[in-house]
């Protein structure tokens, strides 16, 4: 099999990364500096086992590679980046007849809930994957990952649900790349359990790291919204102990040399000056399903507004002043 990433930033990059280093076909698919990096300089992957420099090919659409019957499409951009690649990729002819939206399967290698149902709609084949993979990306060319000993957690299966063959396959590859990846057959569940962590990520990257007692209560009252809402919706997924559990001590956060710890995915959207940020579709989805089942989500709703000013203005990730922190604490 071949795997193109649709995306080959924090998640993309270093998943795709990590399986050209056990010697499988990997395209990345980037665009801008970053792409320009890539194809000059090859990827950089820093993990605790060592600075890793990898001639992975680069391309910057689907304009530049033929597709073969055997690839597998890996949808590794936020959320709100995923009808343009979906709507540019779908109808691209594979050799031997059709197109990938077709015959070709499509992995939903990303946060929040909705990129499965985008998919559905133009790729005849998707699969979700909840991806525990604590990476960043804030330089062209170069990516970094800090789980050890397994570089991070992928949890797969067919959208809605079910398994197949080519979820073990793919589940074999990415085991034997540093990765555990469990196949499930209700993959969305783990999902929306994600889903629940992820909701902190406009907290930090409006005000910064979440310590100290207002943070943590700000935390505390936004993931109290998240449980309400999806209990309301009827909606399943695992606990956080359950969650910590399966993960156990599989991905330890190390040290790495030359790299500075920073924020989430939220955070480095704001840190790269992107003009955009997940909330919508994070803390978004919360407020939507809040709306759909009569659930109030005052924290929730004002945290999305937040994030999306700040990337929007170009507001320096962290930068929210304490008083209007406070004030969040009375919604």
């Amino acid at each position: 099999m071949r795997y193109l990433f649709l995306g080959a930033g924090a998640v993309g990059g270093t998943i795709g990364g990590r399986l050209h280093q056990s010697g499988h076909d990997v395209v990345l698919v980037a665009r801008g500096p970053h792409l320009a990096a890539l194809r000059k300089d090859g990827l950089h992957l820093t993990t605790p086992d060592g600075a890793h420099r990898l001639p992975v090919p680069a391309i910057g659409g689907p304009e530049e590679i033929e597709l073969r019957p055997d690839d597998v499409l890996v949808l590794a951009v936020k959320t709100q980046h995923s009808a343009e690649l979906i709507d540019q990729w779908a109808p691209r002819p594979v050799e031997g007849g059709g197109t990938a939206g077709e015959r070709l399967p499509l992995v939903c290698a990303q946060n929040g809930v909705e990129n499965e149902r985008l998919a559905l709609r133009r790729f005849a084949r998707v699969y979700g994957m909840c991806v525990w993979l604590p990476s960043a990306h804030l330089e062209p060319g170069r990516v970094s990952a800090a789980g050890a000993p397994r570089t991070g957690m992928l949890h797969l299966g067919r959208f809605p649900h079910g398994t197949d063959d080519l979820a073990e396959r793919i589940s074999a590859d990415l085991t034997a790349s540093f990765f555990d990846a469990p196949v499930t057959d209700r993959v969305m569940d783990w999902k929306y359990g994600k889903l629940l962590s992820n909701l902190p990520n406009a907290l930090e990257a409006v005000a910064g790291p979440i310590d100290g007692e207002l943070r943590m209560r700000l935390w505390e009252r936004g993931q109290a919204e998240g449980r309400a809402v999806l209990a309301a919706a009827g909606i399943a997924h695992p606990s956080e102990e359950e969650q910590r559990a399966r993960r156990g001590d599989r991905m330890t956060l190390m040290p790495l040399p030359g790299v500075e710890r920073g924020g989430g995915s939220s955070w480095q959207s704001l840190a790269r000056g992107t003009g955009d940020i997940e909330a919508d579709w994070l803390n978004g989805e919360i407020v939507l399903l809040g709306r759909l089942h009569g659930v109030p989500t005052p924290l929730n709703t004002t945290l999305q507004q937040l994030a999306g000013d700040f990337a929007r203005e170009g507001r320096p990730a962290g930068s929210l002043p304490e008083s209007d922190l406070a004030a969040l604490l009375d919604l």
